[in-house]
């Protein structure tokens, strides 16, 4: 069965979890329009090519990072075809060493698991301890491709809505940077 392109939310919440359901419903409070495409698990950035595809976008990275203490978390959303260089960001950032944070500090802060990682995991850090990176190329994009906290669905979002709207209703800010890649 080929992947469908929806508008919206799913008819019913069944086969969902609470998670995803609760970000829906954020983003219809918040009036912000979507479309959506449920898929099989995707767990890396080619699962989500035929997404990609169907959507019309191409869904960006996510990376969970820390520093070498683990008491700063950051958030790194950048364009699929860059190559995460650490020096590179580090020396944008001031913190030395990053590296990629483990799963359990995804779930403690985030709420989501390795694979569904996306900037709408954000809903779930209400102590602010994830910081958003977010690589200047994107925000040049009319639209972002993130999971809705699962990697079972995808979503088509206009960039402004989620670095306006989103993001001041989740009480987080960005910080941009810029990445060559290779």
């Amino acid at each position: 069965m080929g992947l469908i392109l929806c508008k919206g939310r799913p008819e019913n919440a069944d086969g969902r979890l609470e998670k995803e359901t609760r970000l829906y419903d954020l983003l219809d409070s918040l009036n912000l329009e979507y479309e959506r495409v449920d898929h099989a698990p995707a767990m890396t950035m080619e699962d989500c090519h035929d997404v990609d595809e169907v959507l019309g976008i191409t869904m960006c990275k996510n990376l969970f990072l820390c520093n070498r203490q683990k008491t700063l978390f950051y958030l790194l959303l950048m364009p699929e075809d860059k190559t995460f260089l650490t020096k590179e960001l580090s020396s944008q950032i001031g913190s030395a060493r990053l590296s990629f944070a483990k799963a359990e500090f995804m779930e403690e802060f985030l709420g989501i698991t390795p694979g569904a990682v996306s900037v709408m995991g954000l809903m779930n850090d209400t102590d602010n301890r994830v910081k958003l990176l977010v690589d200047e190329d994107l925000l040049n994009d009319e639209f972002l491709g993130c999971h809705p906290c699962v990697n079972t669905s995808s979503l088509k979002l206009r960039t402004k809505d989620v670095f306006g709207p989103f993001l001041a209703a989740v009480h987080h800010d960005m910080t941009t940077v810029h990445l060559e890649g290779e």
